[in-house]
């Protein structure tokens, strides 16, 4: 099946796609960074390619089974001014695709559409939003399904995103959801009532899995290094994290010192005997006191210590396997673009576990 990767960033919908045996037709990518480590990655030459979306003409685009898009959400987060998709002006590009596949005659429209966006887009403005979309992809032609899946079913990152499929009324699409654990020994009454994905991602080239099982499948925070004034006051800037559970969902991270944090909780090494402030101290391994800027207390400054993840760390929590971070970073991309690079692409297992269950009968291919 061939597909068109737009808003394609760094390219975990191709990676992805491509894993599950699909074929990429071209794609879409305005940012010059991520157009760097995108053509590093991948096999482009000859592929159509555009920049900008809102300048595509739907005659020049090539015929495709299927669109992936994770249009942009900065209108629709938690984190941001959720103008959501219709005054927001970055997620209202979502109605450009749309309008490209109103230009398109029908005979020539995608099969599928593959769509990933934030968990908030269910219910931002009361939920008008969502059923805005729903409206608009009914009137071109598409009937919907759709999921929330979490990454940490796949990949040690609590990452849960909306993915929409849109079906072409009169082509015999498969259906995709539920993707979940065990469905052929599920009967309708015991089918668990969330998603949860059967993929588990293992690195060829010898970098292990990213299995993740149990009790341990939960974000452990330990503690928080922000001030009032520290990080613009902002919180969440400053979360520490433990290493026995997942990471933090995956940002941007744009700006210094906004990288996920780790540290190993451990006793104070320098205050053996004495209390602080008429606090017990923790036992090794314990979950730490809260952190601040002037107070290390629990963390061995000589030894095991609070750190942040590496660039190359936060692409293997997207799925990415070492070769492809190694591709861009060697193009001389800073690392404060390969961190923004890393939150704002998909989790390549999940779309991998969608894409192995997208098919289209032959005869209408």
């Amino acid at each position: 099946m061939k597909f068109l990767d737009l808003f394609s960033g760094i390219g975990g919908f191709r990676l992805g796609m491509e894993q599950a045996g699909h074929e990429c037709a071209g794609w879409v990518e305005w940012d010059k960074f991520a157009r760097q480590s995108y053509q590093a990655i991948f096999e482009i030459k000859g592929e159509w390619n555009a920049h900008d979306i809102r300048s595509v003409r739907f005659d020049e685009v090539p015929r495709a089974d299927c669109w992936c898009f994770g249009f942009p959400c900065q209108d629709i987060s938690v984190a941001g001014k959720q103008q959501g998709i219709t005054n927001g002006k970055r997620s209202s590009l979502f109605f450009t695709v749309t309008q490209l596949i109103r230009d398109t005659p029908k005979e020539s429209r995608p099969s599928y559409l593959l769509i990933e966006n934030v968990k908030n887009l269910l219910s931002i403005n009361r939920g008008f939003d969502f059923l805005k979309l729903q409206i608009e992809l009914d009137e071109i032609g598409y009937d919907l399904e759709w999921s929330v899946l979490d990454s940490a079913e796949v990949v040690p990152q609590h990452r849960e995103r909306l993915f929409i499929i849109g079906h072409l009324r009169g082509r015999r699409t498969r259906k995709v959801f539920p993707i979940c654990q065990n469905c052929e020994e599920a009967s309708e009454a015991n089918r668990p009532s969330t998603n949860t994905l059967t993929t588990r991602y293992s690195e060829a080239q010898g970098n292990g899995s990213y299995v993740v099982e149990g009790e341990s499948n939960k974000v452990h925070q330990i503690g928080n290094i922000s001030t009032s004034k520290s990080f613009g006051g902002n919180p969440q800037i400053g979360r520490v994290y433990g290493t026995d559970g997942l990471s933090p969902t995956l940002s941007t991270m744009q700006g210094g010192g906004r990288e996920p944090k780790i540290a190993i909780p451990v006793l104070t090494p320098d205050r053996i005997k004495k209390r602080q402030n008429g606090r017990r101290f923790k036992t090794n391994g314990e979950p730490e006191f809260t952190l601040t800027g002037q107070d290390r207390h629990g963390i061995l400054t000589n030894d095991l210590r609070i750190r942040k993840l590496t660039p190359r760390e936060c692409w293997r929590l997207q799925g990415f396997p070492d070769w492809a971070f190694d591709r861009a970073k060697n193009t001389g991309v800073s690392d404060s673009q390969l961190y923004k690079q890393a939150g704002n692409s998909v989790t390549v297992p999940v779309i991998r576990a969608i894409a192995e269950q997208m098919e289209i009968e032959e005869a209408n291919k």
